[in-house]
């Protein structure tokens, strides 16, 4: 298993299928120092679904600031966007 890392983050967008989703949502990471480490994305019928990896060590915004960023970028899109700590996202999801 890979080790953990305090800067990184899982970040998740869901919503209807339409034209700029990952444009509007990577210009955000983009402009604020993010990396994105890994990335799924997949369409179901009209249902777009995303999955980030990313490491915020040189992250420009505080946790709480890019949390806010990526949920504005998402409402104007209209899709929910969310990030959690990877540590805690594991936590919640282990079997």
């Amino acid at each position: 298993m890979a080790e953990l890392s305090p800067t990184r983050v899982v970040i998740t967008v869901l919503g209807k299928n339409r034209p700029g989703i990952l444009a509007a949502i990577t210009a955000v990471l983009g402009e604020t120092n993010v990396d994105i480490r890994d990335i799924t994305q997949s369409v179901i019928e009209d249902i777009f679904t995303m999955t980030m990896l990313a490491d915020t060590s040189a992250c420009t915004l505080d946790f709480t600031g890019l949390q806010q960023e990526l949920t504005a970028a998402g409402e104007e899109i209209g899709v929910s966007v969310q990030m959690q700590r990877e540590d805690v996202f594991n936590f919640m999801y282990r079997l």
